[in-house]
């Protein structure tokens, strides 16, 4: 009992009672936790020249990554992890307005020092790689470890295209998982059917541009690299592309959150209702029990 005495005043110390803060300490932690990874998985396989990764292996760590973060923050923050997500809790009525802009601000800054983080420990690798050339483009370009950026043949507006629709299946597919009225998924089982998820619309949708689907995830790591020596580039590359990983993906919410509540949400039976393939299993099941002279037509 004694070992417990220093531990407990130390909490009584630092615990922080404030709901905000704690929300935006483990929303902070959640989203360094998942740039950290998936940044980490890109630049081992950049930097080996795809020996040591791919885009397979990029793509699973993302996923991994995101049920990771998940698991870290959702019981404290919600575990939005991206703004679209927050704006889509606010669209629902179950995220007040307010805390939506300091959630994206403190998405974007735990962005930002995960992009300070990876570069710290790839700094040797990359230097190896470029020859301490940080270019946005040609054979040893770097910066799409950190930010996204469009393949060659993309056209802006097929790119806005692109991450409207995946941000909308995003939404779509972690409302179904989260509507304990649908399927279902068993609890503390969520992170993994989000990080499947995830992973699905990597390897159906990540060629174009990698599918960022989340503002602060391009943004943050953008503004590191920009000032880590890639100088301008990176926000004029892909005919400045640059803004459609921010504004789209806020699009892609609002289309994929109105999309399911119109198609499946807002028809499920209420509560006091029950549902209709029940309702006909017991009707049947009582129409077998009767004597056949009594029977109701059916």
């Amino acid at each position: 009992m004694a070992h417990r005495q220093p531990l407990a005043k130390v909490k009584g110390r630092l615990r922080i009672r404030n709901h905000l803060v704690r929300q935006c300490l483990a929303e902070f932690l959640g989203v360094f936790v998942l740039l950290f990874l998936t940044q980490g998985a890109v630049a081992q396989a950049v930097t080996s020249g795809e020996n040591k990764g791919n885009f397979f292996t990029m793509f699973l760590a993302g996923s991994l990554a995101v049920m990771v973060a998940i698991y870290v923050s959702g019981n404290v923050s919600g575990a939005h992890l991206n703004p679209a997500f927050s704006l889509t809790m606010c669209l629902l009525g179950r995220f007040p307005w307010f805390k939506l802009p300091v959630y994206c601000l403190v998405q974007l800054l735990s962005a930002f020092c995960a992009s300070g983080a990876t570069y710290a420990v790839y700094y040797d690798a990359l230097q190896n790689y470029t020859g301490g050339n940080l270019t946005v483009t040609g054979p040893r370009e770097t910066a799409s470890i950190f930010a996204t950026y469009p393949a060659p043949y993309l056209s802006l507006n097929n790119g806005f295209l692109d991450q409207v629709l995946g941000t909308g299946i995003l939404v779509v597919g972690t409302l179904a998982i989260m509507d304990t009225r649908n399927k279902g998924v068993p609890a503390g089982l969520e992170p993994v059917a989000v990080g499947l998820l995830i992973l699905a619309i990597g390897l159906s949708l990540g060629v174009n541009c990698g599918y960022p689907l989340n503002p602060a995830r391009d943004l943050g790591p953008r503004l590191f690299t920009y000032v880590a020596g890639w100088g301008p580039e990176v926000f004029r590359a892909g005919n400045g592309w640059w803004w459609v990983p921010v504004v789209a993906p806020l699009v892609g919410a609002t289309l994929g959150t109105a999309t399911y509540q119109l198609l499946v949400a807002l028809h499920h039976p209420e509560e006091s209702e029950p549902a209709p393939d029940l309702g006909l299993a017991l009707h049947k099941a009582s129409a077998l029990e009767m004597p056949a002279s009594v029977r109701l037509p059916q």
